[in-house]
């Protein structure tokens, strides 16, 4: 029988939070460095040692603007084509699903729009029953610190789903190194090794 292979599944948004919070407390300045300037490879090249990857997706959700943040979103939206683009060429699955919405908040007396994701984590967890149900894989490797993922992970092991929880050293979520087979943590050293000083969020005119 062939051997079904180990899935990378990439909670993308999650990723980056935490991608540019090791960048930022390693010296990386916030408006010249992103998850942008990072090669994946390079990074997940010790986590991953060992691991026969035979499918990578890494999810996202569609970008909506409307006209009070039209400049700011075309800038994002600029930055997931550009994402998009460099992870299609490594062999990435980029997958569209739910939408981030602008919200406006209140801080410091300020007002600020937060961009919200909404319906990535439903996408990831259909996956994971669905790899499970088909036997698709024999192996799950979840890069996701979102906690709402565990009762999919559970449901998913019942069936026979091995899942490899991929979190980060900065903080690892505790409930899901709990719920999965394994965990494995993503060093902040791995990270700032990974960063190709070619690429800088300058090229995007991003500052704010």
């Amino acid at each position: 029988m062939d051997d079904p292979g180990v899935a990378l599944f990439i909670d993308g948004e999650n990723l980056r939070h935490y991608v540019e919070k090791v960048l930022l407390e390693n010296g990386f300045k916030k408006y010249e460095y992103s998850i942008l300037s990072v090669n994946f490879e390079k990074m997940f090249q010790q986590a991953l040692k060992g691991l026969n990857i035979t499918n990578k997706t890494y999810y996202s959700a569609k970008l909506q603007s409307i006209p009070e943040t039209e400049v700011i979103s075309k800038l994002l939206i600029e930055k997931q084509r550009f994402l998009k683009t460099k992870l299609e060429k490594q062999g990435y699955t980029f997958m569209i699903s739910g939408t981030v919405r602008p919200q406006f908040v209140e801080k410091d007396g300020k007002k600020k729009i937060d961009f919200k994701e909404k319906g990535v984590d439903v996408r990831i967890a259909v996956d994971l029953i669905k790899a499970a149900v088909d036997k698709e894989y024999k192996t799950v490797v979840l890069c996701s610190s979102d906690s709402d993922l565990q009762p999919a992970i559970k449901e998913a092991r019942n069936r026979g789903l091995e899942i490899v929880y991929l979190g980060f050293e900065l903080q690892p979520n505790k409930g899901l190194t709990f719920t999965t087979n394994k965990t494995i943590l993503l060093r902040g050293s791995e990270i700032v090794d990974a960063v190709d000083n070619t690429v800088q969020l300058s090229a995007f005119n991003i500052q704010k």
